[in-house]
Formats: structure tokens, sequence, C-alpha cells
């Protein structure tokens, strides 16, 4: 009988091989890649039974490729494996279309099971963040999302980098400006959402779908 096929995404190489080790027992490691843009044509390439995703990734972040990867005709299941314990982060990823949400903190054994879990047509979260995520899950944010909608693509662009942990001086890297037009887009962001920290930055990226 042949094992369920796992592709993965992380940018972090000796991170991947240690889970490469823990999940092949079990399944079938068809692949591993490093960005999002790389993730999704892989799994257009392999057609894996579940994808396995880190949340912070290049180019394209995890959640956004869970997007696109929902839009193909024979979708994989989705585990998000992430540092990122804030059940804003977990809620966007189920609304993405993810089928499990674990810690990096947690037991080799949870990640096994939440993909068991996803092929089972199941869903599965670390404990610790279960409670924070239902109840975002039953906010509602119709007000929210029409204020997202008046930043500019711009804008849009530099807060998920923000959210993503990258500096003023790396964000002017990645997208050819320079560090004052970053600063000068943070503060005009700021003010649009009527923010003041990095932390409530990154929570209104997530809820917004920007991350």
């Amino acid at each position: 009988m042949a094992r369920p096929r796992v592709l993965l995404g992380d940018d972090h190489a000796m991170f991947c091989e240690g889970l490469r080790s823990i999940l092949e027992p079990h399944f079938e490691v068809v692949g591993i890649v490093e960005n999002g843009q790389e993730l999704v044509t892989n799994a257009e390439r392999l057609q894996p039974d579940v994808v396995v995703a880190d949340i912070s990734m290049p180019l394209l972040n995890g959640i956004g490729a869970a997007r696109k990867l929902q839009k193909m005709k024979r979708s994989p299941k989705i585990v998000f494996l992430t540092m990122h314990a804030d059940p804003t982060f977990a809620t966007e990823a189920f609304r993405a279309g993810a089928s499990g949400y674990v810690l990096k903190s947690s037991h080799g054994s949870e990640i096994v099971t939440a993909i068991q879990e996803a092929i089972q047509g199941r869903t599965h979260i670390s404990a610790v963040i279960a409670g924070g995520v239902l109840g975002s899950l039953m906010e509602n944010r119709t007000d929210q999302k029409k204020q997202a909608a008046e930043l500019t693509p711009r804008q849009k662009e530099i807060l998920q980098l923000i959210a993503e942990g990258k500096s003023p001086k790396e964000i002017a890297v990645v997208l050819n400006v320079s560090p004052r037009t970053v600063e000068f887009h943070k503060y005009r962001i700021m003010e649009t959402t009527g923010v003041r920290t990095i932390a409530e930055l990154t929570r209104y990226a997530v809820n917004h779908g920007i991350i």
C-alpha cells in the first residue's frame, strides 16, 4: 500500500532535514522547498497528498501559498508547522484552507498526528492555542476588512514584510526603495489603521489576510 505523499516548505534547511527524518517512517517525503512560490509550483508538479509548510517564507508566505493551493484542480491538504503561537495567525491559516496548525515547539509526534488527521478529513491544532483560535473565528471583522481596503498596494506589501519580521533596511532592499521611504509608508499605515506598535501591525496584517 502506497504511503501518503508529503511536500515540505520551510526556508531553514537544517530544520527540514530533521523534519524529514521524523516523517519518513510514516510518509513519502516527495520534496523540500524554501519559498512559497516554489511550494505552489512543486505541489502542482508532484501532486502531494499533504503539504507541510511554515508561515514565514520568502517570496510568498505560507498563507498566501495556501490560498493558491486551494485553487488547484487536485488541492492537497495543508498543515502549517510554525513558531507563530498567536491565535490570529492560526485563524487566518484555517481561513486559507488549512487542515492543521502545529507549533514548532511541539513534540515531533504531533506533526505526524496532524498529517494523519488531515488525510482523514479532520482538523488538528496545537492545544495551547486552540481556545484563542475559536474565539477569533467567531468574531465579526467586517468593519476591519473595509478599513484594510483603504491601504494602497504598496502599503499592503510593506505591511506584509513588517509582519514577517523584516527591518526597514531589509524591506528597502527587497523592494528596491530607500529605508526612509519604508519608514514613511509605515507611518502612513499606522495612521490609517490606528495601531501604534509592530505587534499590533502584525496582528492587523493577519486579521486582514495580508500575511
